[in-house]
């Protein structure tokens, strides 16, 4: 069989680092053959020596248009309240359509450097910045479509029904190829009514739906019930997902468990952002600070699709970040104080085979037919992985190589 690209030795997701490694064949940017000890002539041929070949990563929720202006914004002069939101806001006036392109390319390349090869970015509309966040976003989609997919999630952030004219430009937006209408409640005077405007918006336009919604510090008046409501009114499950959702993390189990109950049956999914909500969480607090990150293991084992993501990089809402999902991963188990193998697997698929579900991406993962998007990845297993925060050697976009990292040697005396 003549292939283009061919791995040998590599171990898969759910091989285990004892299992037998095996070889993966691609042709024509698919899948073509899985086994143990292929013959085959290949264009390229990549030694594994036992390294663990996954699905690309997906990162589901990222803010391109705000990324890396942390050094532009105001200092954070008190611990509390963060003003994120607010500090931002003033300095959009200076964002271009250019200057959003140069920012989110930074970050963007990070993000395929370590292994991301689909991603869903939130870009919001407001009067202040119009239209250019999102138009300085998607004038990437077409000229990184060799090494990632993107698609784009319009959203207020800074309000809806109380923001005049931020809905305009959000249906500007989704006429103009956004593939996702998102919402951010909080920051809105009537909670409820942004939440049923943008269903409204999803069902016109026939899109999913991408929510920041229940920041907050006690377990009371979840909006993500109404979303549920909604949801299953309008047949939208498995299109709906929510991000931060910080109030579960102060839920008692028994609440917990009814809620991420009435998440599963009505099809809403959750993404956690482990670095914004532990950077900005707990801020009332002085002592015993608490983390501010919700267990998604526990709503996994529940039946909750659940995604893990970077959310911001370099800016007020989280100063730090490199695009690396592994390290984000890995913070969050170490937060949440999920260290064995099997919750560490089901961390692995909060943004692999997870996130690829809330994003419908149904020809996601290693298998024979499927798209050749995939990363070869320094550990023999997804949990060693994620414990020792392993680097991705290669990335490969269709079967195309898009990402070589060597591996570090040491120099020893002699």
């Amino acid at each position: 069989m003549n292939v283009d690209l061919l791995f040998r030795q590599v171990r898969l997701v759910d091989t285990g680092p004892e299992g037998a490694p095996v070889d993966v064949a691609v042709a024509g940017g698919k899948v073509a053959a899985i086994a143990p000890g292929l013959t085959c002539q290949a264009v390229e041929v990549v030694e594994g020596a036992g390294r663990l070949l996954a699905p690309g990563f997906v990162e589901t929720h990222i803010h391109l248009d705000k990324t890396c202006i942390i050094d532009r914004c105001a200092c954070e002069v008190k611990r509390n309240p963060h003003l994120a939101m607010e500090r931002v806001s003033d300095v959009k006036h200076s964002f271009s359509v250019e200057d959003v392109r140069d920012r989110a390319r930074r970050t963007l390349e990070k993000c395929i450097l370590h292994g991301c090869t689909t991603m869903r970015t939130h870009a919001e509309v407001d009067p202040r910045v119009g239209l250019r966040g999102f138009e300085g976003v998607k004038s990437l989609i077409d000229e990184y479509r060799w090494a990632i997919d993107i698609e784009i999630c319009v959203m207020p952030q800074e309000g809806l029904l109380n923001n005049p004219g931020t809905d305009e430009l959000m249906v500007a937006a989704l006429r103009n190829g956004a593939r996702v209408v998102g919402a951010a409640p909080n920051y809105d005077s009537d909670r409820a009514g942004q939440i049923r405007r943008v269903f409204e918006m999803a069902r016109e336009f026939d899109v999913d739906i991408d929510m920041h919604l229940d920041s907050g510090s006690t377990p009371e008046d979840l909006d993500t019930l109404l979303v549920c409501e909604l949801t299953e009114k309008y047949g939208w499950g498995g299109r709906v997902a929510v991000g931060h959702v910080t109030k579960l993390s102060v839920t008692p189990p028994a609440a917990l468990d009814a809620v991420a109950k009435r998440m599963a049956d009505a099809g809403v999914a959750l993404t956690v952002l482990p670095s914004t909500d532990l950077y900005l969480g707990g801020r009332d607090q002085t002592e015993g600070v608490r983390r501010n990150v919700v267990d998604a293991n526990r709503l996994v084992k529940a039946g909750v699709t659940c995604s893990l993501s970077s959310n911001n990089i370099l800016n007020p809402f989280t100063p730090f970040g490199d695009g690396q999902l592994i390290r984000q991963a890995n913070l969050y188990a170490n937060i949440v104080q999920r260290g064995m193998r099997d919750d560490l697997r089901d961390t692995w698929d909060m943004f692999t085979a997870g996130s690829a579900k809330l994003m419908r991406r149904r020809d996601y993962g290693v298998a024979v037919g499927n798209p050749a998007d995939l990363v070869l990845v320094d550990a023999p297993s997804p949990a060693d992985a994620l414990r020792e925060i392993s680097p991705v050697l290669a990335a490969f976009k269709n079967g195309r190589r898009t990402v070589s990292r060597a591996v570090p040697v040491l120099h020893r005396p002699g």
